[in-house]
């Protein structure tokens, strides 16, 4: 993303500003550019780049200079304020360009006819055509339709049923919720807030909400499915003549004539051109974000249910072809894809499809050219396709001993799974990888979620031809993938906007139509070339006499059908203004939620003063001028890529989260006691960062980061995957996340009686709000840090991949660690690892039933060590509040038995604790009547003849309340 931001700041953007001011002014309108834009000389630009070594650029610059030219530059705050606007108008186009390809009707082959799924099914497709269509031409014509323009040569997709359709996605997709999430909003992830938070004035004057990797995803990926489906189309059927179904010899399912043999048509070469478009669409999806293998499975799904339809051509050979080779060949130039895609189990499907093609291909151009009857081809297939089998066999059984055959990816397993976990912690913990409700689909595409599946149906029963297959694959597959991840419902956005877009245009444009009489091929009526028309004069049917009163009968009905479509016009129009302004204002109003920055944000004081929060910020930029250049800093991933873009400081992690047990290794130092957080801490950071502050800061998400630990250092939480006895019951912290290094420095000075080390850790910054708190580490190891810098491997010199070598320092620790094996990874050398993936799913699926577990053991632990007499008086000598005390009396005022009985047994300290008014857990069961609270302190040792500052007891708040 930043990558695309530069290149439009710098190459793109000054180029297209000089070209339209210039003709602007040639001609006198259209030329006025951004208020933003800073104007420049162009020769004093050419001159600054070709000094800086930029010699394309400054030739560019010269040549503007030299036609009068001026340079015109955004800055890139500005320019990354723009760039969700700007990708998803694209999108929206190219969504629009999807629905125009896919409801446009050609009639001048059958893969371009519209028609049913069942028509391509054997024998009932034969007698469902022979009964439909007389039916279809009997209804259209006394409904006052043009039946004659049903199959015959359209040479554009210029229609007027299409580009209704075409203008009503369009509508849907600028709009939408879905899309504008990401592309507008700016969406959930850190990248969006990093950028918007580098971008100051983008945060307040601008959209506020940044981007993310999707804003330019979604327009390479509907980018993709255009070209896809244009390229089913084939070229221009000009000279081409329409083929009769009794005119191929090999079947009309499954041959287009132009290919007879081995010879290719201009169709199927102007099918590969865009097939190889598409392959380099797929290549900007590559890099832009990860969700490109969802991209070349759709399109090799596609493809693959073609075939299986009987609906193979040479286009489709082709265009598959060409987009797979182009496709790939670019993406394995991508560093952190490299090979996956012909050996990541995600993305072998397109590659088997891509061979099956070839040799379905070759058998059919076999048959043409030899003239092959039925069994001869299936015998020849049969051959053939053994022997394909038998080296297939061979191969894959070579290489598979070698770990050459990557696994399926957790976040990739958790959407074929019954249920919503994926078995691995570090997944799972990702609020955005949940399931989705059924409410989140009403938000997010609000009537779209209703026009949707009418337009599937409607495809699918009516208007399925190559190209319009594509969408029921694709709405389909987004359905089934958003519902089991939220985060996908943005997957739903441009095939729901076309699936409602190609419905609300056929009903218009079929009134239009039959008010009319007649439809339009705009591009056949108004192109200069007789080539391009509807029907030359001789394809015209003649003219017969009619009698007058057929002919007066036949105006009687004519001229009610076009009362009949005038009033469904009316109707319709009506009807739907009502959901139009409210699909507007919900989406305008969503829009307005979603762009405001998540990085800075408005809360009022206890006077109802509005204030800006900006601690984050401000936390990152102390950073930036505070500390050294090369100073590591240690924070969860979750703001790890906020760090290096404001900060521009190292980060230990980030949402780069493909080495789990980095990761672990991370959650581990964060989770542990304090002092063995610190001994690996010393040896990886220079600073600990956290986010502080209450909601969802980095206590409230630790839960996560000790399961994510103990999934590959097992000692932390032994027979316990989810590492239930960290946790905080009732809003009280467990023992163990009492000692931790998070919860220390967290709560250092904010709760009495936590305080860190300060021989290990020394607070640096506190922000404005205390939502964040940086500390600095101390006794940090110079040999671990010289040795890292030292000992940097990339996989290719003056790479930016390099994976991190660990100093020898921590070699200690990392024998503890057990690498993390998810379930499908059979590469992977260690044991099995099924018990731990059972009990994992078994907690999870009844997480109290892993608590109580956790907590009996916890108990059986504590009753080993029973608090002495001396030490119940030292704890009730200590008056103060605290989170504890403050939990123990909401447990006690609510009458949580269970929550406090846990308590009760694994930290029997906390139930003698007193708060500042010298009031305790049994004052307070005293005082609300919790008998069976009651019972439970005075088996735990707790006195009720103790007086708080007025020298009351319990017993005696007991008989007052008598």
């Amino acid at each position: 993303m930043q990558v695309t931001a530069v290149w439009l700041t710098k190459v793109w953007l000054p180029i297209w500003f000089g070209v339209k001011q210039f003709f602007g002014q040639l001609f006198g309108f259209g030329g006025d550019i951004s208020v933003r834009a800073v104007t420049k000389n162009s020769l004093d630009v050419s001159k600054s780049l070709s000094a800086s070594g930029s010699s394309n650029m400054a030739a560019v610059a010269n040549f503007m200079a030299s036609v009068g030219m001026k340079w015109n530059e955004m800055s890139l705050n500005d320019v990354c304020c723009l760039v969700p606007a700007w990708f998803g108008a694209l999108a929206t186009l190219t969504t629009g360009l999807l629905a125009l390809e896919c409801s446009s009707n050609f009639g001048y082959n059958d893969g371009n006819r519209f028609g049913t799924v069942l028509d391509d099914i054997p024998f009932i497709g034969y007698y469902l055509q022979k009964v439909v269509t007389p039916i279809r031409s009997f209804l259209a014509y006394y409904a006052g339709l043009d039946t004659s323009s049903g199959n015959e040569t359209k040479v554009s997709s210029l229609q007027t049923i299409s580009l209704l359709s075409m203008l009503a996605t369009m509508f849907f997709m600028s709009t939408v919720p879905a899309h504008i999430m990401r592309s507008v909003g700016g969406g959930f992830d850190n990248e969006s807030v990093a950028m918007t938070a580098m971008t100051g004035t983008c945060a307040y004057h601008e959209i506020g909400g940044g981007f993310d990797n999707e804003s330019v995803a979604m327009t390479a990926m509907t980018l993709v499915f255009y070209l896809w489906t244009r390229s089913l189309r084939g070229g221009s059927p000009i000279s081409y003549l329409p083929v009769q179904d009794g005119d191929d010899n090999v079947g009309r399912k499954i041959r287009q004539k132009q290919d007879s043999g081995f010879t290719i048509s201009p169709q199927t070469r102007s099918s590969f051109l865009f097939g190889a478009l598409a392959g380099l669409a797929y290549f900007n999806m590559v890099a832009a974000w990860g969700g490109y293998v969802f991209v070349i499975n759709l399109v090799g799904a596609h493809a693959a249910s073609l075939i299986l339809l009987g609906r193979h051509s040479s286009k489709l050979h082709a265009a598959y072809s060409g987009f797979y080779i182009v496709g790939t060949v670019l993406a394995v130039q991508v560093p952190v894809v490299g090979w996956t895609p012909i050996r990541s189990l995600e993305q072998l499907g397109p590659l088997f499809v891509f061979f099956g093609m070839q040799f379905v291909e070759y058998c059919e151009r076999v048959r043409t050219r030899d003239n092959l009857t039925r069994s001869q081809i299936w015998l020849f297939r049969v051959r053939i396709g053994g022997v394909a089998a038998l080296i297939g066999a061979i191969v894959i059984r070579s290489l598979a001993p070698t770990g050459y055959f990557g696994p399926i990816s957790s976040r990739v397993r958790g959407l074929f799974v019954p249920h919503t976990k994926t078995g691995n912690p570090l997944v799972d913990s990702v609020a955005e990888h949940q399931a989705a409700k059924p409410e989140m689909y009403q938000q997010y595409l609000l009537i779209l979620a209703k026009l949707a599946p009418w337009g599937f149906g409607l495809i699918l029963l009516g208007y399925t031809n190559d190209a319009s297959s594509f969408l029921l694959v694709y709405g389909a597959a987004a359905y089934f993938f958003s519902h089991k991840m939220v985060r996908l419902i943005l997957l739903t956005a441009p095939i729901s906007s076309v699936l409602g877009g190609m419905l609300c245009g056929r009903v218009i444009g079929t009134c239009i139509e039959g008010v009319c009489g007649w439809s339009i091929d705009a591009f056949a009526e108004f192109g200069s070339d007789e080539n391009y028309h509807l029907k030359s004069k001789a394809d015209k049917p003649k003219e017969t006499k009619a009698t007058k009163s057929s002919s007066s009968l036949d105006f009687s009905i004519r001229l009610l059908a076009r009362g009949f479509w005038l009033f469904a016009c009316y109707f319709f129009y009506n009807a739907s203004q009502d959901h139009i302004r409210e699909f507007r204002s919900r989406s305008n109003e969503i829009a307005q939620q979603m762009s405001h920055p998540s990085i800075l944000f408005k809360s009022q004081d206890n006077q109802g003063r509005v204030l800006t929060v900006d601690d984050y910020r401000e936390a990152y930029w102390w950073l930036r001028d505070n500390t050294p250049e090369d100073a590591r800093i240690m924070a969860w991933w979750d703001y790890g890529y906020q760090i290096t873009a404001i900060a521009n400081r190292t980060t230990i992690a980030d949402g780069n989260t493909w080495n789990h047990e980095h990761i672990a290794l991370l959650g581990r130092a964060l989770t542990s006691p304090l002092k063995d957080g610190h001994r690996i801490a010393r040896h990886l950071a220079d600073y600990v960062l956290l986010w502080t502050g209450g909601g969802g800061d980095d206590l409230a998400k630790s839960p996560h980061l000790a399961r994510i630990a103990n999934s590959v250092y097992r000692h932390m939480c032994p027979g316990d995957p989810t590492c239930s006895k960290f946790s905080a019951p009732g809003g009280v912290p467990s023992p163990m996340m009492r000692e931790s290094l998070l919860y220390r420095l967290h709560s250092n000075g904010l709760i009495p009686g936590v305080e860190v080390d300060k021989n290990r850790f020394k607070e640096v910054y506190k922000t404005k709000y205390g939502k964040v708190r940086i500390y600095k580490v101390l006794s940090v190891s110079k040999e671990s840090k010289e040795w890292v810098k030292n000992n940097r491997v990339c996989d290719a010199p003056g790479s930016w991949y390099c994976p991190g070598v660990y100093p020898p320092g921590l070699q200690k620790v990392l024998k503890d660690k057990k690498d993390f094996k998810q379930l499908e990874d059979f590469n992977a050398k260690t044991d099995s690892d099924e018990e731990y993936q059972r009990q994992y799913f078994e907690n999870l699926n009844d997480p109290q039933k892993a608590a109580r577990r956790a907590q009996r053991k916890e108990a059986a632990d504590s009753a080993k060590k029973t608090l002495s007499e001396n030490e119940i008086k030292q704890i009730n000598m200590k008056w103060e509040d605290n989170d504890i005390t403050s939990a123990l009396f909401g447990l006690v005022r609510d009458n949580d038995l269970e929550s406090f009985k846990s308590i009760v047994e694994s930290t029997p300290e906390y139930v003698h604790m007193r708060s500042k008014d010298g009031r305790g857990p049994m004052f307070w069961a005293h005082e609300h009547g919790r008998k069976a609270i009651i019972r439970l302190l005075k088996k735990a040792g707790v006195s009720e003849k103790l007086r708080d500052k007025d020298g009351i007891t319990a017993l005696e708040l007991s008989d007052d309340e008598l």
